[in-house]
């Protein structure tokens, strides 16, 4: 008969010790004043736990993979701000320079029936403003009039 001096359940944090010998044909392990049947190796196992912290690393399940192919790194990003009362503008920030601002702000104006202007940024360029709630019928208007792929605009706001 071999004798087993550690019987691992959780963890190397574990403290284990093995007493008493129990008849060969049945072996029981102690578990928090609870005894579990285990394979015949024919001694009563008893065990204390001593707490231990398991997880000391930080992993963020939202952050990024590391895989910036597959997202664009220009976005084109539609706001919306509260002016006074139910007053609305929404700003259209980041189209590329290929596209003229103030013919797409005429078009824009025409279709909607609204009025705006171009605002000249320090940190963010030339940015639209339009008056009202206009988000959705700009991102319509980009993807279908100007061909833009809807995965670079972010629609921001309410």
């Amino acid at each position: 008969m071999s004798f087993f001096p550690f019987f691992s359940v959780a963890d190397h944090h574990c403290h284990q010790r093995c007493i008493t010998p129990v008849s060969l044909n049945r072996a029981c392990f102690r578990f928090t004043h609870t005894t579990y049947p285990l394979p015949s190796i024919g001694y009563l196992i008893e065990t204390s736990y001593m707490s231990s912290i398991q997880n000391l690393n930080t992993f963020d399940p939202f952050a990024d993979t590391g895989d910036d192919d597959t997202q664009p790194t220009n976005y084109i990003h539609i706001r919306i701000q509260q002016r006074n009362g139910r007053k609305t503008l929404t700003t259209v920030q980041g189209l590329p320079d290929e596209y003229d601002l103030k013919r797409i702000l005429r078009v824009l104006k025409k279709d909607f029936a609204c009025n705006g202007n171009i605002v000249k940024d320090d940190e963010l360029g030339e940015v639209i403003q339009l008056q009202g709630d206009q988000r959705v019928k700009v991102m319509e208007f980009l993807t279908s009039q100007l061909a833009l792929q809807k995965k670079n605009i972010k629609i921001h706001g309410f």
